[in-house]
């Protein structure tokens, strides 16, 4: 790489290099290109197949790296062509200009490439389904269960995501006791699973007469909606189904007939609701889906040491727990807790801007491998 490259991406460049880990796939590149070239390749017609698509398969996952390559080529001949003598001021201002418009593009695009190739988990690709559940704090909890949904929709909307509520359960006096949402879009888990955890409220309490300051907490939990991708083994008799008239927001129909759906697995415990549509067969398919996530999920949990150490321990809905904390009083700050990463603009973050946050998490990740 010569200097002028160096200066323009460094060290994002070879950060993403050691990620992607592009020598040793360029390697693999030749060695099947070299086995896909000799003679005897279709004496077995299967291993053909299947070696030419592997090869298809490598050189899709490294077009985007020989892409960016390409652009940091031509800039690196700009760099040049601008260090030459002969070049008149008001040609080398343009070309200035023309040069700094592409270092920013391709600053952004390393980035992003970057990123995407952290999201290279088992499950990473598929939608996500998004639980929040209020735990200490009274009433403050409850409304930041809905204050979190808000933001994971408005998140879905302007990152093109298509998000819907499945359920909502709706708390005494205000708020949300707990909520489900569904995230679909490519990488939706991938990117939200940064989000599993507890959550800080730290604000002055709109309940309190007095005007406190008030800490509640919510946790969130985040399962990839595997679809019909993995069938968990569900024997009817451990399920117990019961229908109920939905008390959330839908319209005279949904309030009106025994449309929302509860469903139990009884050998786990585990209780999915969805109220959502309504249809009562489209609920109980969509609770099905659910569980199906929610038990694939625990069997993970139990029996693989890497989603252990991925998810991290168990932690109680409370004060000491949180993952993440957001304080509008006495000062405005949102910082994880895992990563380090903060800031001060928590209007932003609440109106959906987390991907920062989701960003850090991956990098938080991946140096943990």
């Amino acid at each position: 790489m010569s200097a002028a490259k160096r200066a323009i991406c460094a060290p994002g460049w070879s950060s993403w290099e050691a990620i992607f880990d592009l020598a040793s796939r360029e390697r693999e590149i030749a060695d099947l290109e070299s086995r896909a070239a000799k003679p005897d390749l279709w004496d077995d017609a299967a291993a053909a197949q299947a070696l030419l698509q592997r090869l298809s398969q490598e050189r899709e996952a490294i077009a985007p790296y020989k892409a960016l390559e390409a652009r940091l080529n031509d800039l690196d001949v700009m760099a040049e062509l601008l260090a030459e003598e002969g070049v008149s001021e008001e040609e080398a201002a343009g070309e200035i200009k023309a040069l700094e418009t592409e270092t920013r593009q391709l600053a952004a695009a390393l980035d992003q490439l970057e990123l995407e190739t952290l999201l290279s988990g088992e499950h990473d690709s598929a939608d996500a389904i998004v639980e929040i559940k209020a735990g200490a704090g009274g009433t403050d909890a409850r409304d930041w269960v809905t204050m979190l949904q808000r933001m994971y929709l408005r998140w879905a909307e302007i990152n093109g995501y298509r998000a819907e509520i499945l359920e909502e359960s709706e708390g005494e006096v205000a708020g949300l006791n707990s909520t489900t949402l569904l995230v679909r879009g490519k990488n939706a888990y991938g990117y939200l699973k940064a989000e599993r955890g507890v959550h800080r409220l730290v604000r002055i309490s709109p309940f309190d007469a007095n005007k406190r300051r008030q800490t509640s907490f919510a946790s969130v939990d985040v399962l990839p909606d595997i679809g019909e991708e993995i069938v968990v083994d569900i024997a009817p008799d451990d399920l117990r189904i019961d229908y109920y008239r939905s008390s959330g927001a839908g319209g005279q129909h949904v309030n009106k007939t025994d449309s929302a759906v509860r469903i139990t697995h009884l050998p786990t415990g585990i209780v999915v609701t969805c109220q959502n549509e309504r249809s009562q067969h489209k609920n109980k398919a969509m609770a099905m889906q659910v569980l199906q996530a929610r038990l694939l999920e625990k069997e993970r949990r139990e029996n693989e040491e890497k989603v252990a150490a991925l998810r991290g321990e168990s932690k109680a809905n409370e004060w000491g727990s949180q993952d993440r904390s957001y304080v509008f009083q006495p000062y405005t700050m949102v910082k994880d807790h895992r990563t380090g990463y903060e800031t001060g603009d928590v209007i932003g973050v609440m109106n959906g801007n987390i991907g920062p946050f989701l960003q850090a998490y991956l990098q938080w990740q991946q140096t943990r491998k």
